[in-house]
């Protein structure tokens, strides 16, 4: 496969060739879904908490007569149904962390990357870390030549560049990772992948060879 290479101005300059061998595997949606749930389940906190009655302040004493008042009988205004009360069947603080293997997060990342490539996704710049100065109209006007200006662009490099991180800063549609870093759900979620062809020569060595995890 050969991909396109740009340069800052959004002119094709050469071409990148991905051995054809190295785009030989049949997406897993199943493998894929398990591993995208993992990620999100492993960000959340679990420090949610509500109260139950028995933890809520007050309502030691019954507020009425069982008997004789013609309303309801209640036993403490913390029960349930009470405004005020306690929760019942709430969330407490609990973990939500899912194991996920290495190699099936491997493959799973691997399948994306490929997945990216054979639909066309992913747009090799040269020059893109060269700039001298923080210019957000530079990377605007690369995105408007490229057609990515209304997508969600995701920027690999392989080292940071503050001016480069600068420079796309104001720009709501683009996110940015060293090129290594990314997961499967963020490589899922954009539909746009930036990145220079140094950078993606990690990529094809690091992420496009078969797994292999003893």
């Amino acid at each position: 496969m050969e991909l396109p290479i740009y340069n800052m101005e959004g002119e094709r300059v050469g071409t990148y060739t991905v051995p054809d061998e190295l785009l030989q595997e049949k997406l897993n949606f199943p493998l894929l879904h398990q591993v995208v749930v993992a990620h999100l389940a492993n960000k959340r906190q679990g420090t949610h908490s509500t109260k139950t009655r028995g933890e809520v302040r007050g309502g030691g004493r019954k507020p009425w007569s069982q008997k004789g008042t013609g309303r309801a009988r209640q036993g403490s205004i913390r029960a349930p149904q009470w405004v005020g009360g306690g929760v019942v069947h709430g969330p407490k603080p609990r973990e939500y962390n899912q194991k996920v293997n290495k190699r099936v997060r491997k493959t799973a990342i691997r399948m994306v990357w490929i997945s990216k490539l054979q639909k066309g996704q992913v747009y090799l710049v040269e020059g893109l870390e060269k700039i001298d100065k923080p210019k957000t109209r530079v990377f605007k006007n690369l995105l408007e030549k490229l057609g990515l200006s209304e997508r969600k662009v995701l920027l690999l490099l392989p080292e940071k560049n503050e001016t480069v991180l600068k420079s796309v800063d104001n720009l709501p549609n683009v996110d940015r990772l060293p090129v290594l870093q990314p997961s499967t759900y963020d490589l899922l979620v954009h539909n746009a992948i930036l990145t220079t062809p140094q950078a993606f020569d990690l990529v094809v060595e690091r992420r496009l060879e078969k797994v292999n995890v003893r």
